[in-house]
């Protein structure tokens, strides 16, 4: 498992030149739809899934996060156009700032409108576990990803 953890990490190591040069759009995509993959894997073995709810669960879940991915893209280009414009007007401003602060709001719609497609597939204990499970992903991807840094910073 920590092997798969490095790499995971080595990948997102790379993450600014994939994002930055257009002509990798494909790698960039190759870099998530992985992500993606391994995240399904942690999910499965900490939720205890079994192959059939895998196959059932995962287009579900990976269709809510197409949404709530779609929204944070949304809100950060507004952001950007925001941030990046000579002299953003009050209104500009202000209907970014109503987006940014709105978005996890919007994100806890998105993901509470999936929960009766959830209890359909997972029973109420993994159902109960599935938060916690996401946020272990997070720590943990966090967790090796610092010392993927750290391990760098004292070979330079």
């Amino acid at each position: 498992m920590n092997k798969i953890f490095t790499v995971l990490i080595a990948i997102l190591a790379i993450i600014p030149a994939i994002c930055s040069a257009a002509p990798q759009n494909d790698e960039k995509k190759q870099f998530f739809k992985e992500i993606r993959e391994f995240k399904h894997k942690f999910l499965a073995r900490e939720l205890s899934l079994t192959k059939d709810q895998e196959q059932k669960f995962f287009p579900i879940y990976d269709q809510m996060e197409d949404e709530t991915d779609k929204l944070q893209e949304e809100t950060r280009e507004l952001e950007n156009k925001v941030r990046e414009s000579s002299e953003p007007s009050d209104l500009e401003y202000e209907k970014a700032t109503d987006a940014i602060f709105e978005l996890k709001m919007k994100e806890g719609e998105i993901e509470n409108s999936y929960l009766e497609k959830f209890r359909t597939v997972l029973n109420n204990k993994q159902l109960f576990n599935l938060k916690n499970a996401e946020r272990n992903f997070n720590r943990d991807l966090m967790k090796q990803h610092n010392r993927l840094r750290q391990k760098k910073n004292k070979n330079q």
